[in-house]
């Protein structure tokens, strides 16, 4: 029993956590075609939420890069998919966002502030203005297709970078890695005067977060068959993870995946009643929860409890 608190922290939440990807698995099984979609949107904004959390929540550094690796994962089916099966597309589109990170983040992680989230915003839509001059110039046509898979198999796969998202998460977590990243958050000057290579992790983690972009990106596009780069880097793929991370709670580690999970469903349903008024209501949303609930939903849960 000890054993399992150490690595789980309490085996209550970690049977519940088992439970729920029980639950998940079996899902396909017993619902709509229609739910399975929309669970399988869902899941796409909690691996990013997630993803983006893993280097944001710690180091407290706002990205906006989230469109460009999702984007160029997202890309990966359509130059690739032709000729290699849909497990190591998906693998390549996460690998091709984890080397666009690196050299990303070697160049802009020693900027700070707003000069950062204006540079890694600026990389996203550099990604996306480039990809619509070469196709539109050097292509002739703007998009392609993509070889379509079907919707049930895109659900276990996107459930699949969900679990191994959520475990890096809690493992970095619960590690020296992630005490390191934490004091960074903290006070960065003060780690790096103790020793700590700053850079090197901000720069290893941010790659490792936009792996699982990558990965989310190459298996949502086998569900689009036709993208484009409107599509694929859409600036608000860059925004919604911020906004459902700090809706959930940033400190805490399931926060993003409430935040995200709520604002997914909600955003489907104001698309569906108010398609041209729906960012107006996140907005509103997201100056509520920084006023009134700094800690997210999450936090609010653990102060009434």
């Amino acid at each position: 029993m000890n054993r399992v608190k150490a690595l789980y922290g309490r085996p209550f939440s970690f049977s519940v956590v088992c439970l729920m990807f029980l639950v998940l698995a079996t899902l396909p099984l017993c619902v709509s075609p229609y739910l399975v979609i929309l669970l399988t949107t869902v899941l796409m904004y909690i691996a990013l939420t997630l993803s983006w959390a893993i280097f944001s929540g710690p180091t407290r550094y706002i990205s906006l890069a989230s469109a460009a690796f999702f984007g160029v994962g997202v890309y990966s089916p359509a130059v690739m998919g032709q000729v290699l099966p849909l497990p190591v597309v998906i693998v390549f589109g996460g690998m091709v966002s984890l080397i666009l990170a690196l050299l990303v983040g070697f160049l802009t992680l020693r900027l700070r502030g707003m000069y950062f989230i204006i540079f890694t915003f600026g990389v996203s839509e550099l990604m996306r203005h480039f990809l619509l001059w070469w196709e539109t110039n050097m292509k002739g046509t703007v998009g392609r297709f993509v070889v379509s898979v079907d919707y049930p198999m895109v659900y276990y796969v996107m459930l699949v970078i969900f679990a191994v998202a959520l475990l890096t998460a809690f493992l970095i977590r619960r590690s020296r890695f992630g005490l390191a990243l934490r004091s960074i958050g903290e006070y960065e000057e003060a780690a790096l005067h103790i020793g700590i290579p700053v850079t090197w992790l901000k720069t290893i983690t941010f790659a490792v977060s936009a792996f699982f972009m990558g990965a989310a990106g190459a298996t949502m596009a086998t569900r689009w068959t036709y993208i484009d780069p409107s599509i694929a880097f859409n600036p608000l793929f860059s925004f919604m993870p911020v906004l459902m991370a700090i809706f959930g709670g940033i400190g805490h580690l399931y926060g993003p995946i409430l935040g995200a999970t709520i604002f997914a469903l909600i955003e489907e349903e104001l698309i569906t009643r108010f398609p041209y008024y729906y960012m107006l209501f996140f907005g509103i949303i997201l100056i509520v929860v920084i006023l009134f609930l700094p800690g997210g939903l999450i936090g609010l849960i653990k102060r009434r409890r």
